[in-house]
């Protein structure tokens, strides 16, 4: 459940600031492009980090 979470969430997050930095730099923008590139790098941020602390807790 919490990845999915994490999916939505970057997604819309992903959005609008593609929105507004494509509004900035005039610049095209693609919705579904920013927005899955979102959410695969907050689900890769998320994963890294519980990785991390899981490995550093072990000890």
């Amino acid at each position: 459940m919490k990845q999915i979470v994490v999916i939505f969430w970057s997604f819309i997050f992903g959005e609008v600031i593609g929105a507004v930095g494509g509004a900035l730099e005039v610049m095209t923008y693609k919705p579904l492009t920013i927005g899955i590139i979102a959410a695969v790098a907050a689900l890769i941020t998320s994963n890294g980090i519980s990785l991390l602390s899981k490995s550093d807790s072990v000890k």
